[in-house]
């Protein structure tokens, strides 16, 4: 079963009832920041590979850069998506994250143990399982995953005393859940009328190489992928906007410079065109790669430049469009 694709201009005309913001032109860009709040391999040392098995065991640093990074973004008017996986709510301290609620920040679930949901064995959803096979003994990849989904809800609503605003697959898939209605009508059954799962595919290069225009190009032209869009079954889907940090500092292994270039383009894409962009990075990447927070200025400034032809935006803003 393949999701309604079509044109933007397209959807506008044959849907006169969708509602927009007063005042806005239905052609504004809509530009999201989203935080994926998990510790990642090969940061902050490339050496660092045990954070597979401790998803949620957030350092101080990967907590501070993402404080400090909604703190810029509402500044400017806008707020940031986070999504926890939900392990790092067995942390002593969850303060941080009540109080980015409280500012307007949105927090969704990532699930709780950072789990693979296209997975079909139990021992395949996550290194943790598969080390520890004994977890999930006597249950299947789909009772695996929807349990792990559950469990990271409960734990924000017991632990944050709110309910996850949204949910973020771990890892991003080219074609999102466009295969899986199964794993749609779970997410359904468990309460999320939309999800973010797609991340268009794209050149990359040779890692540690300098990225070229023939990628950047690529990059850009992925961005028409990755815009909002219903599945069959009624669930909507907001997918992730190339080039991820994941993509740049591990797969490419890029100097900065190339990341913002890539994002530059990407961003001013979206604004030229009235589209989506919805930036998908992770603190525990970002504390080591851009300390000073330059991309995420430079969003907002381009968001800024543009005036009316764009705003910041959160996720379940978009949502609520389709």
């Amino acid at each position: 079963m393949k999701p309604s694709h079509f044109s933007r201009r397209h959807f506008l005309a044959g849907m006169p009832t969708l509602a927009f913001a007063a005042n806005k032109s239905p052609l504004q860009a809509r530009i999201a920041i989203t935080l994926d709040l998990e510790m990642s391999r090969n940061f902050p040392r490339w050496e660092d590979t045990g954070w597979d098995y401790e998803k949620g065991n957030l350092n101080a640093e990967t907590k501070r850069y993402a404080v400090e990074a909604a703190s810029r973004v509402k500044e400017r008017g806008g707020r940031v998506h986070c999504f926890v996986v939900g392990r790092a709510l067995e942390q002593e301290d969850v303060q941080w994250l009540k109080d980015l609620h409280a500012q307007g920040h949105r927090i969704g679930n990532h699930t709780y143990d950072h789990v693979n949901v296209l997975a079909r064995k139990p021992e395949d959803t996550q290194f943790r399982f598969l080390r520890s096979p004994w977890l999930v003994k006597g249950r299947n990849a789909e009772q695996v995953i929807c349990e792990n989904i559950q469990l990271c809800s409960e734990a924000m609503k017991t632990r944050l005393g709110f309910e996850p605003d949204g949910f973020r697959t771990p890892g991003g898939f080219r074609d999102g859940l466009v295969d899986r209605e199964d794993i749609q009508a779970m997410l359904q059954k468990l309460g999320f009328r939309w999800v973010s799962s797609k991340y268009p595919r794209h050149l990359a290069g040779q890692p540690g190489k300098p990225a070229s225009e023939a990628i950047f190009d690529s990059i850009v032209k992925a961005q028409s992928e990755a815009q909002p869009f219903k599945y069959s079954g009624g669930l909507v889907e907001i997918p992730m906007s190339p080039i991820s940090d994941i993509g740049a500092f591990r797969a490419g292994r890029w100097p900065l410079d190339n990341f913002l270039q890539a994002i530059h383009r990407a961003v001013t894409w979206a604004i030229e065109r009235g589209a989506v962009f919805d930036l998908l990075c992770h603190p525990s990447v970002m504390y080591p790669s851009d300390p000073d927070f330059r991309t995420i200025d430079l969003i907002c400034d381009l968001v800024q430049q543009a005036g009316e032809r764009a705003r910041l935006v959160t996720l379940d803003e978009l949502a609520t469009e389709l």
